[in-house]
C-alpha cells in the first residue's frame, strides 16, 4: 500500500471522526437545552405532595421567585408540588434546532435576525454575553408550539380579590396559525401563499355574553421584526372593523387586567425593548401532568374534560402542581418614555422558553402585577393531546396586586382537527362572522 493511500485514508478517518464527534457534541448541547439537570433538587423538601405555606415559606424560598414567596408569606397562596416531569419536544423542532446549531446570528439593525431557518435560534445562553438577552427574546419568539391550534374553550373570568367575587365572565373561540418556520404540520417550512410575508396570526372571537358576542380580535405578525404588528377588532356594537393604533395595544382588553401586548408572554416587536439577561437559577414553575391533578371542585365538561381551576386569594391562582425547573431571567425595558409599563421580568422555563411567570412594573417602578401562566405535559393530558409534544398553558392568572383585582383565563386547547385557512385570518372573515 503506498504512502499517499495510507494518508488518504487516514485523513478519511479523522474527517469521519470529526463528524461523529461533532454529531456527538450537538446532541450533548441540545440534551443539555432541552433537558437541563438540576442540581439543586432536594428530594426531602421537594418531594411530590409537599404544600408550601405561611407556616413552612423560610425553608423554600429560595426556590420562589420573591413575588409568589411573598404572596404565600401574606396568605394569599398555598403551593402544592408534584412529580418533576420531562417535557416532550417534538422531534422536528429538535431536528431543526440540530440542522441550524450556530446557524443564526443577531444582526445589527434593530430587530434583525440573521441565518434562521426554524427550531431554537440560540443555545446555551451566558451572561458574559452582551447579546443574551436579545437571544432570549428570540428563543422565547421562536419557542415550540404546534404550527396550527384552536383553543375551543377559552374562557376569561374578571375577579374582585377582596369580596372573592366574579364580576364577569367571557366565553371565547381562538385560533393560531403560523406560516413560516413550520416544524409539525404540512406544507413545511412554510405556507405557499403568504404574500404579506406573515410569521404568524392569531384570532379570538367572543361566544359569550349576548351583549359583545361576535367581538373578534385579529393580530398579523411579520417575519420582518421592524414591521409593525397589524391588529383590527371587529365590535359588534358597531357593527365594523377597524385597526387599532400601536397605542391600543397596552390599553386594557375589553377591560380585563389583560393588554394586548401581554398575549403569550410578550406580544410587540423586539425591537421596541431594551431585553436584558441577568442569568439563570432553578425555582418552582406551575408545570404538571393534567392527568395527574386530582384537587378538582367544579364538575368536568360535556366531554369529561376538567378545566384548570383557582384558588388562593380571590381565586386568582391556578389550582395546580408545581415543580423545581432550570429558568432564565430575562428584563425588558420600554424604548419608549411613554409607554404605562417600566419593565417586565419575565422568568422563562430553560427547556421550553416558556414564560410562566412574569412581573409587570408601573411607569413609576413600582410592581403592579405578577402574570402566573400553568403548562401541562401534552403527554399527561387528554389522549388527543399526545401529538402535541411539548407544553400546553391551561390557566393564567393576571392578578394586578395595586387594584386588588385579577383575570383569569381557562384554555381547553388543541392541534385543529382540520387545517386552518388563511381566509379565517382575514377582515374580511371577522365581517362574515359579525353578521
Amino acid at each position: 500500500m503506498s504512502n499517499r493511500t495510507t494518508s488518504n485514508q487516514c485523513n478519511l478517518a479523522a474527517l469521519a471522526s470529526l463528524l461523529v464527534s461533532s454529531i456527538a457534541f450537538a446532541g450533548d448541547n441540545l440534551d443539555a437545552e432541552f433537558n437541563p439537570l438540576l442540581s439543586s433538587y432536594e428530594a426531602t423538601k421537594l418531594s411530590a405532595g409537599t404544600r408550601i405555606n405561611s407556616s413552612n415559606i423560610a425553608s423554600y424560598r429560595q426556590w420562589l421567585d420573591d413575588s409568589v414567596a411573598d404572596l404565600i408569606g401574606d396568605q394569599a397562596l398555598t403551593l402544592t408540588l408534584g412529580p418533576s416531569l420531562e417535557i416532550p419536544i417534538h422531534p422536528n423542532y429538535r431536528k431543526a434546532s440540530e440542522e441550524n446549531l450556530y446557524e443564526t446570528a443577531i444582526g445589527d439593525a434593530p430587530g434583525e435576525l440573521l441565518g434562521y431557518a426554524g427550531g431554537r435560534p440560540f443555545l446555551k445562553l451566558e451572561s458574559s454575553d452582551p447579546q443574551a438577552g436579545l437571544k432570549a427574546a428570540w428563543n422565547m419568539r421562536y419557542s415550540y408550539a404546534p404550527d396550527e391550534t384552536e383553543t375551543e374553550q377559552f374562557n376569561w373570568h374578571y375577579r374582585d380579590m377582596r369580596k372573592d367575587k366574579i364580576e364577569r365572565t367571557l366565553k371565547m373561540y381562538g385560533a393560531i396559525l403560523r406560516y413560516k418556520y413550520r416544524h409539525t404540520d404540512k406544507p413545511i417550512p412554510a405556507l405557499a401563499n403568504n404574500p404579506s410575508n406573515l410569521y404568524t396570526a392569531l384570532y379570538l372571537q367572543v361566544k359569550a355574553p349576548q351583549d359583545i358576542r361576535n367581538t373578534q380580535l385579529l393580530i398579523h405578525r411579520n417575519e420582518v421584526d421592524s414591521v409593525t404588528e397589524q391588529a383590527w377588532m371587529y365590535m359588534s356594537s358597531q357593527r365594523r372593523v377597524r385597526r387599532l393604533a400601536t397605542g391600543q395595544k397596552t390599553d386594557a382588553f375589553l377591560g380585563s387586567d389583560i393588554m394586548i401586548e401581554d398575549f403569550l408572554g410578550y406580544n410587540g416587536r423586539i425591537m421596541d425593548m431594551d431585553w436584558q439577561y441577568l442569568g439563570s437559577d432553578e425555582l418552582l414553575l406551575p408545570i404538571y401532568g393534567h392527568s395527574q391533578l386530582t384537587s378538582w371542585q367544579e364538575p368536568p365538561d360535556e366531554s369529561g374534560f376538567q378545566l384548570i381551576e383557582f384558588s388562593g386569594a380571590g381565586h386568582c391562582f391556578p389550582n395546580v402542581t408545581w415543580q423545581l425547573r432550570k429558568v432564565h431571567h430575562l428584563e425588558a425595558i420600554p424604548r419608549d418614555p411613554s409607554h404605562p409599563l417600566s419593565k417586565r421580568h419575565y422568568i422563562i422555563d430553560a427547556a421550553t422558553y416558556a414564560p410562566l411567570l412574569s412581573r409587570i412594573y408601573d411607569n413609576a417602578g413600582n410592581l403592579w402585577k405578577i402574570s402566573i401562566a400553568a403548562a401541562s405535559s401534552s403527554a399527561l393530558h387528554r389522549p388527543e393531546s399526545i401529538a402535541w409534544q411539548g407544553l400546553m398553558t391551561e390557566a393564567v392568572g393576571m392578578i394586578d396586586l395595586q387594584a386588588e383585582h385579577c383575570t383569569t383565563l381557562q384554555l381547553k386547547s388543541r392541534i385543529a382537527i382540520t387545517p386552518l385557512r388563511n381566509r379565517q385570518f382575514t377582515t374580511q372573515h371577522m365581517r362574515s362572522q359579525g353578521r
